[in-house]
């Protein structure tokens, strides 16, 4: 395996090798909190909670999944920050597999975050915002889809070229879009809280669990899993932090604990809105043909129940704005995967160039729009966040079991923060992550082995696609 630091190595993933282009470090603590927390809180609190209601049929059970997910959150953010810390690099996830196992699973990594790691949530974001700020005009059939994916479709060249012009303007931009995100979700807590706090019988309504339930809990995770993904996100700019082992520990824990706590708060808000038999009503209700997807809008349902109309509709414009944060982070990280694997000559190299005068990825956010834009006018909501799900969790799990091999393999690497509890901690979050994996292929084989199938697309791939030259 060729040295990350030699020029020659024509894998190399390094901001020297394959090309002089190397993005400035110019992003400090708060904006690697503000990345973790708009890549985390996004489409999938606002809409998977809706799905987990109907399937499980109760409140207390979906509330402690959500537990659930923030402990394999926060195991796998624990032991990403020992890995960013070690190796603080541009590239996130392909940075430590590169390091770990060798440039082709590091290209795997990069093709699924290219596929469905960066697409897909992409897609789902802008999809998602443009339904919410379109709900008060009560759009139906074929008007409805266009308006949402034609809004969405701008959303999402806004955003691309905010970033494509600056890392002050997207700091500014990324930084006031994420503040609305949180102060909508209070506003959402503070008011829901105080308006739903009769409805506590909402959150009394467990059941006993047998096979059939517990296997339906399992799948639940599966959406689960997705609405807390985004804990790395921050990694992926590592090398355009200032002081990036000292920054991203704490940026990438203070993010995650932030965005679980928030979490809990929202579903709770949503079981005092609706009881799970009120969930599982609108799905079962004749004249709906979504099937899931009808509680898919679970915030605006909520607070329509909560608030009544005239406050729902306002608080669904701003819930769309919020989502807006979430489809900025994924613009600008998509694009600096898509860039670091160009430099290590396992993407077009057209896509490892930066502008002259910001110094940012414009070509690789080019290949980033024309995939995210192909997903939106093509997928649904549930089977992408199936199809993202699978991919993303085999390939974190992938990444987070990089400690152990990189504890072995490198123990000359510095590492300023060590995971608490290792290897118990990073080992749980393996345990369960795979236990995710299995009930998804279970519960959706079709998708499941759809998105297995586009992974192993990417191994010919690597293996024939042209690569730099050595040199002597």
């Amino acid at each position: 395996m060729p040295d990350p630091e030699d020029l020659s190595g024509a894998d190399d993933f390094s901001d020297s090798a394959a090309s002089e282009a190397k993005m400035p470090a110019e992003f400090g603590v708060w904006m690697a909190v503000f990345v973790v927390v708009a890549s985390m809180v996004g489409t999938g609190v606002l809409s998977t909670s809706g799905y987990t209601m109907a399937l499980v049929g109760s409140n207390q059970l979906m509330l402690a999944l959500w537990v659930l997910g923030g402990v394999i959150a926060i195991c796998g953010a624990l032991t990403l920050a020992e890995l960013s810390a070690a190796l603080p690099k541009t590239g996130g996830d392909y940075v430590f597999l590169f390091e770990a196992y060798g440039p082709l699973a590091a290209f795997l990594s990069g093709w699924v975050s290219f596929l469905m790691g960066f697409s897909g949530p992409s897609a789902t974001a802008a999809y998602g915002s443009a339904k919410y700020m379109l709900a008060p005009l009560r759009l139906t059939g074929q008007d409805a889809m266009l308006a949402e994916r034609g809004l969405a479709t701008v959303a999402i060249l806004i955003f691309a070229a905010i970033h494509v012009s600056g890392r002050r303007r997207t700091s500014l931009v990324q930084g006031w879009i994420t503040g609305l995100k949180v102060a909508v979700l209070l506003v959402l807590i503070v008011g829901g809280l105080a308006v739903g706090w009769p409805n506590t019988a909402n959150l009394a309504d467990a059941k006993p669990i047998d096979a059939g339930l517990a296997k339906t809990m399992l799948f639940s995770m599966v959406f689960i899993y997705y609405a807390y993904t985004g804990w790395n996100g921050a990694s992926y700019l590592a090398g355009e932090i200032r002081e990036p082992q000292k920054v991203l520990p704490r940026a990438i824990l203070i993010g995650t604990a932030i965005v679980t706590v928030l979490y809990l708060a929202v579903n709770v808000v949503y079981a005092l809105a609706l009881s799970a038999a009120d969930v599982q009503a609108i799905v079962a209700d004749p004249a709906n043909t979504q099937g899931l997807d009808a509680v898919a809008p679970i915030a605006e349902i909520a607070t329509r129940r909560l608030f009544g109309e005239k406050w729902s509709n306002p608080l669904s414009v701003a819930v769309g704005l919020m989502m807006l944060s979430s489809l900025s982070v994924y613009m600008l990280l998509g694009p600096r995967v898509i860039f670091a694997m160009a430099k290590a000559g396992q993407f077009p190299s057209m896509a490892a160039r930066l502008t002259q005068r910001t110094q940012t990825p414009a070509v690789a956010t080019l290949f980033q729009i024309a995939a995210t834009l192909v997903l939106l006018w093509t997928g649904t909501f549930e089977s992408l966040f199936v199809y993202a799900s699978v991919g993303l969790s085999l390939f974190s799990l992938l990444a987070m079991s990089a400690i152990f091999v990189l504890r072995v393999k490198r123990p000359d690497l510095p590492r300023p923060f060590r995971t608490p509890g290792y290897p118990v901690t990073p080992a749980i979050y393996l345990g369960l992550t795979g236990t995710l994996l299995v009930a998804a292929f279970i519960s959706s084989p079709v998708v499941s082995t759809i998105s297995l199938v586009s992974m192993l697309v990417g191994i010919p791939v690597y293996y024939l696609a042209p690569r730099p030259a050595r040199a002597a």
